[in-house]
């Protein structure tokens, strides 16, 4: 049943992409501000139709922690529910993303219209400045930046490797990080199809002030405090 389930929810998904991809590309001249809004619409309505069909609900606290100006997010990044849930609760936003999904169909042509930060992960020192500069732009713009400071979706217990990247942009640019944990990947991890039914749970943490912080402090603090987060939860509700 979970299989059927799960395929009814991925059919409504990659189905409804196309139709996305066409109402933002002709939206394209509109202001991002109001063509986010329209993204976040199509994120809720997928949230929706996953419950629908796959049992899948969420639950967030913290939300009195988010700012009232936009800054940098870094999220734990576990699986693909996260990158929908953000786009209620943030927006404008903008992600630093690997270059490579910009070539998948449809998807990645949304992504292009998105204002994203693609980086090539094997330049080194350039996708630093890329994401430092580029990132201070969108940042200056009202945009928040989302982060995941692993570079990719880990599997649940996995050991961490936070890259330095969203870190430096915080520290150049001045801008502050918002951290958020979550237990989406006990539920929808990567390279598994069946979605389990149950409650994802996320946290949204209190600000870090990057004022007078290095690099490696911010994300040594982010990083303590989301993995801290992702245990407790993992604990609570597993033990």
């Amino acid at each position: 049943m979970g299989f059927i389930r799960s395929t009814l929810f991925l059919a409504f998904m990659w189905l409804s992409i196309p139709f996305a991809t066409a109402l933002f590309l002709l939206l394209y001249p509109v202001p991002y501000q109001y063509r986010s809004q329209i993204i976040a619409v199509w994120s809720k309505i997928c949230l929706s139709v996953l419950t629908f069909f796959c049992g899948l609900k969420y639950e967030i606290s913290g939300l009195e922690n988010i700012p009232d100006k936009p800054c940098i997010i870094f999220c734990k990044h576990q699986s693909t529910w996260e990158t929908m849930v953000l786009q209620l609760y943030f927006i404008p936003e903008v992600w630093i993303l690997k270059r490579e999904l910009l070539w998948v169909p449809f998807f990645g042509w949304t992504l292009a219209t998105m204002k994203s930060i693609a980086i090539d992960r094997s330049s080194g020192k350039k996708a630093l400045k890329q994401i430092a500069v580029q990132g201070t732009k969108r940042l200056e713009e009202g945009n928040w930046v989302v982060i995941f400071p692993e570079g990719t979706r880990t599997l649940p217990g996995a050991k961490p490797d936070y890259k330095i990247g969203g870190a430096m942009l915080a520290s150049q640019s001045g801008f502050d990080v918002l951290p958020i944990a979550h237990n989406a990947g006990e539920f929808w991890p990567k390279g598994q199809y069946v979605k389990k039914a149950g409650t994802i749970k996320m946290v949204i943490g209190s600000v870090i002030k990057t004022e007078n912080l290095k690099t490696k402090q911010i994300n040594q603090r982010a990083e303590e405090w989301i993995e801290a987060t992702v245990n407790d939860l993992y604990e609570n509700d597993y033990k």
